[in-house]
């Protein structure tokens, strides 16, 4: 018996070795161990598992544990009390942070550090699920985003020679979305024992990403050549709206400089999808727990347009990495424009099928459309300045998420209406875009002039 659990566990440590050697092997190909960028993929990897085990506790409590209607109720609080607050503090965020160009291990270390000791305060509290879980959960959302946009100006400076800015985020992308994979199974394991045990998971999983972040090389904090970047309302001679621009350090005479209309074209396109994904998380969450498609189980439905959600955010960020900078502007388009054709489909043919395929098309949109955003703002904006234009375009993001995500829980809960109204908004953004497109390719290929 003594022997037979000691080859076992011997196994278990060899497969457990050989996995993680796998693992690291993986993440360090191509130069980004030498750089440094394979440690800000694993602790990318595990912020994104700690995020999903307060998801999972979170939506058990909220959501899960109430009748439809009280639940609807629930949310609309959380959103009350958490994004609405988030909403006036996410354009802080960024020009914070990038007023702090030589701390940003210390920021990553305090995001986590945060979120640890919050999640074992929420821990004490979620099983009543009262109010004062709520401004909790804010200081989880606002330190999860902080963590985002540190970590978006910081692969810049790991990246190694041998990989395109796109394939770095590709291969970050990627890793945090197979840990929120493991981390799903892991919370819901922990859920069976105790509402509150995924939060104290979470609280391990972020001191343990606490210490990881100081580990990250000292490039991280190296400000050196850097500028702000600013949104300037028209730039002069051309009045097409807000432009990314920068300016000199201070005590030297300030100029300005656009970073290409292009930056804006893709800012635009990605806040469009953003808003998609952000209302079709909580529209369909109450609808297909209301409503089932194809009469299936309320679960069983949610776990299909989820999974079609995760599989779609994993795919785009696999062709993001085959496609790297082929065509950004045209594929940001692209992308806009598959998720409204898909958007407009599920309103159309509502069903099974297409509430499925938008989920999934939604995906692959936001995450190959912010791959494509990211390769514009290598190409287009200067070193000087690209990290804060990373900081600025991730808070726009948040809040496009946040803004859909109210349009979401606000509408009656009807199919084909939400959809519709979907369908519509993204259209709006999708003609404003190729407008802008088109603009862009008139300007780089203008007509000859005629000959009399």
């Amino acid at each position: 018996m003594v022997r037979t659990a000691s080859t076992v566990g011997l196994s278990a440590g060899k497969l457990v070795h050989g996995t993680g050697r796998r693992i690291r092997r993986a993440t360090s190909a191509e130069g980004a161990g030498e750089s440094g960028l394979a440690k800000l993929i694993e602790l990318h990897a595990l912020n994104s598992f700690g995020d999903m085990l307060i998801t999972i506790a979170l939506a058990s409590t909220i959501f899960f544990s109430v009748p439809t209607g009280e639940a609807r109720g629930r949310v609309a609080l959380y959103l009350l009390i958490t994004m609405a607050p988030f909403a006036l503090l996410a354009p802080v965020v960024g020009p914070l942070l990038d007023r702090l160009p030589h701390g940003r291990r210390a920021a990553m270390a305090m995001s986590m550090l945060a979120r640890a000791v919050l999640a074992w305060t929420m821990a004490g509290v979620i099983s009543g699920g009262g109010i004062a879980l709520y401004p909790e959960a804010l200081g989880v959302l606002v330190a999860s985003k902080a963590y985002g946009v540190v970590r978006s100006v910081v692969v810049p400076r790991l990246l190694p020679s041998r990989l395109s800015l796109v394939k770095a985020n590709s291969r970050v992308t990627l890793a945090g979305l197979l840990a929120t994979g493991v981390a799903a199974a892991v919370g819901g394991a922990l859920h069976l024992i105790g509402p509150g045990w995924p939060l104290r998971g979470a609280f391990l999983v972020f001191v343990i990403g606490t210490l990881m972040a100081f580990h990250l090389p000292h490039t991280v904090d190296s400000a050196k050549g850097e500028q702000r970047a600013v949104l300037h309302a028209d730039l002069p001679g051309e009045g097409q709206g807000p432009h990314l621009i920068h300016h000199r350090p201070p005590k030297v005479k300030a100029s300005l400089r656009t970073v290409g209309p292009s930056v804006v074209l893709a800012l635009r396109a990605m806040s469009g999808m953003r808003w998609l994904v952000g209302f079709l998380v909580f529209f369909l969450a109450f609808l297909l727990r209301t409503d089932p498609i194809g009469g299936l189980q309320p679960t069983l439905a949610l776990g299909l347009v989820a999974l079609s959600a995760g599989t779609g955010n994993a795919l785009g960020s696999v062709l993001g990495s085959w496609l790297r900078t082929r065509g950004p502007e045209a594929t940001v388009t692209a992308m806009l424009l598959l998720a409204t054709c898909a958007t407009a489909a599920a309103a159309l043919w509502y069903g099974v099928v297409t509430v499925v395929l938008v989920a999934g098309v939604s995906g692959i949109a936001a995450s190959l459309g912010k791959l494509a955003l990211d390769a514009l703002i290598q190409r287009d904006v200067p070193e000087a300045v690209r990290t804060s234009a990373f900081a600025r375009s991730e808070t726009l993001m948040q809040l496009s998420w946040v803004a859909g995500g109210g349009v979401g829980i606000v509408l009656p809960l009807d199919g084909v209406l939400g959809l519709s109204i979907a369908a519509a908004v993204v259209g709006l953004v999708l003609v404003w875009t190729g407008h802008s497109l088109l603009r862009l390719g008139l300007r780089r290929h203008p007509a000859a002039p005629r000959v009399a």
